[in-house]
């Protein structure tokens, strides 16, 4: 299937049985609303819109899917709450300079450390990247907002 939106292939074409167009792949846990119910449909579109599907392996359902816009633009709200929270550690912290300053900051700052580069145990970091990967983050969940919005 080609969704028109995202320019994706997938395995197989699945066309709306009523108007013959191809249909978004929701994923297996998706359970549509009814076809007269149009307030629900425009959420449906806005989660596609974002990249909100209800994709899983089956063990724990597609995870927490908003049920509203006011819900959604809150989710996406909270999302760049703690992404900022992220650039600000990056615009605070103290690059180390010698090896005992970076094991303290591989020892303490691990987690932050491994979102930015895979190989943070061997290079070092700088604020920069972080404040680059951390910007990009921002970016990408202020177009979405703005797509909801």
């Amino acid at each position: 299937m080609v969704d028109i939106k995202k320019g994706e292939a997938s395995a197989f074409e699945a066309k709306c049985p009523q108007c013959g167009e191809f249909m978004a792949n929701m994923g297996l846990d998706f359970e549509s609303p009814k076809k007269d119910d149009v307030k629900k449909w425009e959420h449906i579109k806005s989660l596609f819109s974002v990249g909100i599907t209800f994709h899983s392996c089956g063990c724990s359902g597609p995870g927490y899917i908003p049920n509203s816009k006011e819900k959604l633009v809150e989710y996406f709200e909270e999302i760049k709450k703690r992404y900022i929270e992220n650039m600000d550690f990056w615009r605070t912290r103290i690059e180390p300079t010698n090896k005992q300053e970076r094991e303290r900051d591989l020892n303490k700052n691990w987690h932050k450390l491994s979102s930015i580069s895979p190989n943070y145990k061997k290079e070092i970091v700088t604020n920069q990247e972080g404040l680059d990967y951390w910007h990009v983050k921002i970016k990408q969940v202020e177009e979405k907002l703005n797509l909801i919005k």
